[in-house]
């Protein structure tokens, strides 16, 4: 089994290829640039494997939420791929990416900047080696969703760059992880792709939409619901 997956929702451009149990990722920082390095990305990881597109069997899409403009990119680009392929296509979410980077067990909340004086969070549960989610995708205020964790909850992503003392302060000591666990990895698309597809969640490239939780301004619907880990 051979697949690809791709997350463009940070400025970081991240892609993940599986083949048959082996993972490889490919990771880099490029801010603004996805649409220009995106599909040329794909093309040079893909002839390095001495791979045809047609040899892939499910194409995997980092959904968000996170940068609007980014999210549609590597989202219009897997759905291209797919529909030309025939192939099948999952999503994940970017949120569950970066969780997956936590290996200590206890309470996770990966709280991403969402510009405007806003965090994109959600609240996880790590046990016995998985990963649960426990809450909606949210949108909130840094103070609002710091009142909402857990004492000792582990927080992750970028937007402790902005609002580190929020998730410091008051009773719950929330803990905080290193810089080096903050983005989404190529590794991550793959494992829950890997998931979806042992409980068979497998989409077709028309059902893949982008996490959007600014509706009012993009003007979709809301379909955060669906997506990601089980949800408790």
């Amino acid at each position: 089994m051979k697949i690809l997956g791709i997350d463009t929702a940070t400025k970081f451009l991240c892609i993940g290829v599986y083949d048959n149990g082996k993972v490889s990722e490919y990771n880099l920082l490029l801010d603004r640039q996805h649409l220009a390095l995106l599909v040329p990305a794909i093309k040079r990881i893909l002839q390095a494997l001495g791979w045809q597109p047609e040899d892939l069997d499910y194409l995997a899409c980092g959904l968000g939420p996170g940068s609007f403009t980014g999210s549609r990119i590597g989202v219009s680009a897997i759905k291209g791929l797919a529909w030309s392929l025939q192939k099948p296509a999952i999503g994940v979410s970017t949120l569950d990416n970066i969780a997956c980077n936590i290996a200590a067990e206890g309470d996770i909340l990966v709280a991403s900047d969402a510009k405007r004086g806003l965090v994109y969070g959600c609240f996880y549960r790590h046990k016995n080696g998985q990963i649960k989610r426990t809450s909606d995708y949210l949108l909130l205020k840094p103070e609002e969703l710091a009142k909402k964790a857990k004492p000792k909850c582990l927080v992750t992503a970028d937007a402790l760059d902005l609002y580190r003392q929020v998730f410091l302060k008051g009773i719950k000591r929330c803990v905080l992880a290193d810089k080096d666990y903050w983005q989404p990895q190529g590794r991550n698309i793959i494992r829950l792709a890997l998931e979806k597809i042992e409980r068979k969640e497998i989409n077709n490239s028309f059902d893949l939409e982008p996490v959007y939780l600014y509706p009012q301004d993009c003007q979709v619907v809301t379909r955060h619901k669906a997506q990601g880990t089980g949800h408790k």
